[in-house]
């Protein structure tokens, strides 16, 4: 049977997954005992496998990490004050779909970031959209969006994104517009979306962090009341040997990606 124009109207379909599993049983002949629905069966699932990694690898690079992280490398070592129990209920992710903030703080370079990048990823592998930015960038993106009128369209991403992650929390004053924007933020996330806060200040004194007091009770009261905490301590990570960044094929990440599927 001729397959060509086959393939030509499933490329044209987008069926990238089904072509290459039609591809596969036709240079084959372990596939000849197997009934037709079998068959059909193996197309359809290489398709869906296709497309949720295309899915995972959208939403990893509209993520924007700072870097590449993996929950499975972290260091649960005493000194660091990191509890595993805690950190392997968030592999499920179910803490998302409830709302929950993370609320991670220490010294610089214990490992803030790369915990906060690898739920993140984990986030992205198990479906959900992430965002990260650093907090000067997040809010220099806010000033600017109000001069070319992206405003409206920036909130309302980072108020539908499913999990936001702002890093280097505290490091610069936040100024009363500043604060104004975080609020309106927070209020849109509230219980509905989690938010993932990285800091090197210490969660008692982030209240000092933000210029006007009354802007930082509301602030804290969505932030702090409904939340996970985490202080990590220890030497710094910056002196280990880290993983090389790798791009949005990582065979890892791909993998945990077929592996959730097939969960599911």
């Amino acid at each position: 049977m001729l397959m060509h124009p086959t393939i030509d109207q499933l490329n044209a379909l987008k069926l990238t997954g089904m072509v290459k599993a039609l591809k596969e049983q036709m240079s084959s002949d372990s596939y000849e005992a197997m009934s037709f629905e079998e068959r059909l069966g193996l197309l359809v699932d290489m398709e869906t496998s296709e497309r949720e990694s295309r899915r995972f690898k959208t939403r990893l690079t509209q993520a924007k990490f700072r870097q590449t992280a993996y929950m499975e490398d972290l260091d649960y070592s005493k000194r660091r004050g990191l509890d595993k129990s805690l950190i392997n209920s968030l592999h499920s992710s179910k803490w998302i779909k409830e709302g929950t903030n993370i609320l991670i703080s220490g010294p610089t370079g214990v490992g803030k970031s790369y915990l906060a990048c690898a739920l993140g990823q984990r986030a992205c592998v198990n479906g959900f959209k992430t965002r990260y930015f650093r907090s000067v960038r997040l809010f220099e993106d806010l000033r600017l969006a109000k001069g070319d009128g992206r405003y409206p369209k920036l909130i309302q991403m980072l108020a539908k994104t499913h999990l936001l992650i702002i890093d280097d929390w505290g490091l610069v004053k936040l100024g009363e517009r500043e604060s104004q924007d975080l609020l309106e933020i927070l209020e849109d996330r509230h219980q509905l979306n989690p938010t993932i806060i990285a800091s090197q200040l210490p969660a008692q004194h982030w209240h000092e962090a933000i210029s006007n007091p009354t802007l930082a009770d509301a602030i804290l009261d969505r932030l702090i009341h409904h939340a996970h905490k985490i202080n990590l301590s220890g030497e710094s990570m910056r002196k280990k040997k880290k993983r090389s960044k790798t791009d949005v094929d990582s065979p890892e990440l791909l993998e945990s990606v077929n592996l959730q599927q097939g969960e599911t």
